[in-house]
């Protein structure tokens, strides 16, 4: 009589042991491209921000090409137009802060009279403090001149390697300043050739969908562009009006800076206060005035993030205020004052990636999600 013994099932947790072995592997492998993407954007920092900006600003100007060309001028030829426009503007705006801060420049010894004041009774009530402290201390009559005179000579070098350092910085940003213009024009004027050979990028069943994607970071980068420069100019304006009735001096050049500063999320607020503060001293000598000031910049900050900001720019860009303060931590202590402007841009586009990326759905879902 034949007996058939039950087979034992034993490929299965191998197949489940060498899945769950991929799944790290995969894991460890996205992780290792994720580290080695931020150290390039650390490293070639001056490249990736030049290029994100030239980016932005083509899609910002892109609409007029397309109106010239529909106008039957040549994209090239209405590239070029659009380019020396801009930097026509650019160039009219900055000789016209150039001659303001040239009259600031001059007029300085009238601010830094309050400046100094106010300094001076700082430093002494540090002082007083200071010698409350050492007299409860222990060691009142030991001397040090000599631990003095060290510290003042270590300031001293710090200070002029922090000039350097900000004077090469400065250097890296008028060079990749320059390459701006010409890397706009090759955008705005071979869009349809770079739109052709990144679709051969991609398999053909996939070029649909890359296709999709492209337009919605299209879409999502002209609207915040768009949108960012409609609120920007409003808050200048308000500025400027603001300060004019309060009879300050420079006026224009404080709300362009302030409003500028103020477009910042969460901390633009409390940055738009620096230029006011330091024009304002040589009018109000007390802080009843500057906490009124603080307190109307505030509202501008509170009216463009909670109105005007949702309205010209949040129906494309779904971003929660925890992803928003999360990438404005991350890119600007990676690239600084410019990883604040290109923080929600960079953020944004990483979602729409992720809505069109099989696997990715749910960072998209996270980082919308309200």
């Amino acid at each position: 009589m034949l007996c058939y013994l039950p087979m034992e099932t034993t490929p299965q947790p191998i197949i489940s042991v060498a899945s769950a072995t991929v799944r790290a592997s995969s894991t460890s492998t996205r992780i290792i491209a994720a580290g080695i993407v931020i150290a390039f954007c650390y490293w070639a920092s001056s490249v990736v921000v030049t290029l994100l900006v030239s980016m932005l600003l083509a899609y910002f100007l892109d609409p007029l090409v397309s109106y010239l060309e529909r106008l039957h001028i040549p994209r090239g030829l209405g590239s070029l137009l659009i380019v020396l426009l801009v930097i026509g503007v650019l160039g009219f705006i900055g000789w016209t802060l150039i001659v303001r801060m040239d009259q600031f420049s001059a007029d300085w010894p009238k601010f830094r009279e309050p400046i100094q004041q106010m300094t001076s009774s700082v430093e002494n009530r540090l002082e007083g403090i200071e010698k409350s402290v050492e007299n409860l201390g222990p060691n009142q009559g030991e001397p040090t001149g000599g631990a003095h005179v060290q510290v003042v000579r270590e300031e001293s070098h710090a200070f002029r390697n922090a000039i350097f350092a900000r004077l090469s910085s400065f250097y890296s940003v008028i060079l990749g300043a320059t390459f701006i213009p010409f890397l706009l024009f090759f955008m705005l004027a071979a869009k349809r050739q770079v739109w052709h050979a990144t679709m051969q990028l991609f398999p053909s069943g996939e070029r649909t969908e890359v296709r999709d994607t492209l337009n919605d970071v299209s879409d999502v980068l002209r609207s915040y562009v768009v949108g960012t420069a409609m609120v920007g100019l409003v808050l200048v304006i308000s500025s400027w009006l603001f300060f004019w009735s309060l009879g300050l001096d420079f006026a224009f050049l404080t709300a362009l800076v302030s409003g500028i500063l103020n477009l910042v999320p969460y901390l633009g607020v409390v940055m738009s206060w620096a230029p006011v503060t330091l024009v304002a001293l040589r009018k109000y000598h007390t802080i009843s005035p500057f906490l009124g000031i603080y307190a109307m910049l505030g509202l501008f900050h509170l009216v463009a993030a909670n109105v005007l900001f949702p309205a010209m720019v949040g129906r494309r860009v779904h971003l929660n205020a925890l992803a928003v303060t999360v990438a404005l931590l991350f890119w600007g202590f990676l690239w600084g004052g410019i990883g604040l402007i290109l923080a929600i841009p960079i953020t944004a586009t990483i979602k729409v990636i992720c809505d069109h990326t099989s696997g990715c759905e749910p960072i998209g879902r996270w980082l919308g999600a309200s």
